[in-house]
């Protein structure tokens, strides 16, 4: 895109105003908008990197489009003819803003993402990840799309080719991302990273419960849930990732993130290749938590929402298939590996209503939480 020759900036002032008068021109056609628009992202191509350096000048930029004349007039075509960029331009100066808009504007505005996906946005989100998630330079948009992409993937079920346009290559890049970090939770390039892993498995999951589409050649119907595989083919290089999941659902107070972490740790626990994934000590950490927030979950209780009484439900029922997994498949299985064996009947016993440590923790309890729970004891290696 060639720059906009009609304003000559020399400072951070000169740049807004500049901006500002491009975004305040009347804007009547179409033809006029995409003007304005070119105008707009010309003026961004040749400054960013000298007034659009951190974060908050990015989302400034992007707020004052979003508030302008130009957008507010006409939502539904500008946001078209972003994701229209989105889909076709490389330049990371452009994709930055455009990324960064049509995040805000979808957190606002629910069709944003809807568009997103109905234009083939997903697998083009895949690419720009995997394209940029290779360069450090551009981490700031790094960032965005991972956002994006969670985003997508969060709020839509995904169709069968979508998903396939993930590949082992595109994981594996995640994962070898979060084993050259520091393993800190708080660390909000990190945690993109892993809430993309998590959406994606919890994708795979409920792929994997409908019909392939028709017309694929033989042997392809078959969708690979790649989040496991590359875990379960690379669990020694891997070992930050699963440090990481303890250390987030031990802090997580959100339930649709808890939902999510346990979806990944029953399939870890279910699948032959990952079963003993962890550590040993990890586990035991693993372990505790997992004991520890299911007697924190809240009673059932006529008196709650029922929203939050279903969310809470799902909660436990998710722990204890989770936690039976983890009994019957980790390494503690193995003689001698035992670990709490006492503890965790005594929990399974508050958990059922049945008397422990001289109290009743929870009032009689639905009927899956009761059969999830004598699951639980049946596990062999807790009564030897």
């Amino acid at each position: 895109m060639e720059p906009d020759i009609s304003y000559q900036v020399e400072s951070a002032d000169q740049f807004w105003d500049a901006l500002s008068d491009v975004l305040s021109t009347p804007c009547t056609t179409p033809e006029s908008i995409d003007n304005c628009l070119r105008s707009f992202l010309s003026l961004i191509v040749t400054y960013k990197a000298e007034y659009l350096a951190s974060d908050d000048e990015v989302s400034r930029c992007v707020y004052q489009l979003r508030t302008a004349a130009v957008f507010t007039q006409q939502e539904e075509y500008v946001r078209r003819q972003f994701v229209y960029v989105l889909l076709q331009e490389d330049d990371p100066a452009i994709l930055h803003i455009c990324a960064a808009l049509l995040l805000l504007d979808g957190r606002q505005q629910d069709p944003t993402f809807e568009m997103i996906r109905d234009e083939g946005g997903f697998p083009r989100l895949v690419e720009l990840i995997h394209t940029f998630g290779q360069n450090g330079e551009h981490s700031e948009l790094f960032m965005i799309l991972l956002d994006l992409i969670y985003e997508q993937a969060r709020i839509f079920t995904l169709e069968w080719l979508e998903l396939a346009s993930v590949d082992d290559a595109f994981v594996l890049s995640l994962f070898s991302m979060i084993e050259s970090m520091s393993g800190d939770v708080a660390d909000p390039f990190h945690y993109s990273i892993i809430r993309v892993l998590l959406v994606l498995n919890e994708q795979y999951m409920v792929v994997s419960s409908q019909p392939p589409p028709p017309g694929l050649p033989n042997g392809s119907a078959h969708l690979t849930n790649r989040v496991i595989k590359a875990i379960g083919t690379h669990s020694a290089s891997y070992k930050t990732f699963g440090q990481t999941i303890i250390l987030l659902i031990n802090r997580e107070k959100e339930a649709i993130l808890q939902i999510q972490i346990l979806k990944l740790l029953y399939l870890v626990f279910a699948t032959s290749s990952t079963a003993e994934y962890f550590y040993t000590n990890d586990l035991h950490v693993l372990l505790d938590v997992v004991l520890r927030n299911l007697l924190d979950l809240p009673a059932d209780d006529d008196d709650m929402p029922s929203d939050s009484a279903a969310m809470t439900q799902a909660l436990r029922h998710t722990y204890l298939r989770v936690l039976h997994n983890l009994l019957e498949n980790s390494q503690l299985r193995r003689p001698g590996m035992g670990y709490k064996g006492a503890e965790i009947l005594d929990t399974l016993d508050i958990l059922s209503g049945r008397r422990a440590g001289g109290f009743i923790h929870f009032a009689p309890l639905d009927e899956t939480t009761l059969r999830l729970v004598d699951r639980c004891r049946s596990v062999e290696w807790l009564h030897g």
